[in-house]
């Protein structure tokens, strides 16, 4: 070990340097480090936490093409990595709640729509308005351009299984107009807040509970892609919308 020489009191005396840290040394603690984050992130991303944004409109007036959240996905029960189980969930999913979801139709898509529908009930729309279990919902958050009305056979393909209302072979479906269904045991209805403009259960049925992610926390960052202006991302910051819980 190097060591310095220092007169005192007319006496020579060594007097250790402080080592100094090998290369090798500071790489490997720098990637301990490293790891130890990685660890952390993934963890907190696979049970608590998960980035979303909104590529769409499908429910413009409470969530905006543009937003940032973050999910909570322990709500829910989070699932377990590679074995395919959940943890458990500190409570099940009830009407009205937004919830973030793996796409029926492609498992690789993460969308985000509300829940109208639990296990057990009956469900139909009347000229837009949402009916659960005999009682018109009170819907303030829906968003609604005209009049017009549309059929698809989608619909009425999926929808035909659960039909309670009469005769399943007079039964003709509209965007708008639909139902009686009774929700299936472990599964849940769910659209879009921009009722005209959603691609929803309406078309490809009822959503499986274990496709059901988490619950949308709050916005962490909002901008207006159709600004027009340049480097939205920088200069159409929506700072009124930051730090916002969707309801």
């Amino acid at each position: 070990m190097d060591k310095l020489e220092v007169v005192k009191n007319g006496h020579t005396e060594g007097v250790r340097k402080k080592p100094q840290a090998k290369p090798v040394q500071s790489l490997l603690e720098w990637i301990k480090a490293f790891a130890v984050a990685l660890v952390i992130w993934f963890f907190l991303t696979r049970f608590f936490v998960q980035a979303f944004h909104i590529p769409s409109g499908s429910m413009e007036g409470t969530l905006l093409v543009g937003d940032f959240l973050f999910v909570n996905k322990s709500l829910y029960g989070a699932e377990i990595p590679l074995v395919h189980k959940r943890l458990p969930a500190f409570r099940e999913p009830q009407r009205k709640d937004i919830v973030v979801f793996d796409s029926p139709e492609d498992e690789r898509l993460s969308v985000v729509k509300r829940v109208l529908g639990v296990p057990g009930d009956t469900v139909a729309m009347r000229e837009s308005r949402i009916i659960v279990n005999g009682d018109t919902l009170n819907e303030p958050y829906v968003r609604s351009y005209g009049d017009f009305d549309q059929s698809d056979p989608r619909m009425r393909e999926w929808q035909s299984q659960y039909y309670v209302g009469g005769d399943v072979a007079r039964y003709r479906p509209t965007l708008k107009n639909w139902g009686p269904l009774v929700v299936p045991v472990d599964s849940f209805l769910v659209l879009g807040d921009n009722r005209d403009d959603s691609y929803d259960g309406r078309f490809w049925g009822f959503l499986g509970r274990d496709r059901i992610r988490g619950r949308p926390m709050f916005v962490y960052f909002s901008f207006d892609r159709s600004s027009g202006r340049p480097m939205p991302f920088f200069s159409a910051v929506r700072w009124g919308r930051l730090f916002t819980r969707p309801r």
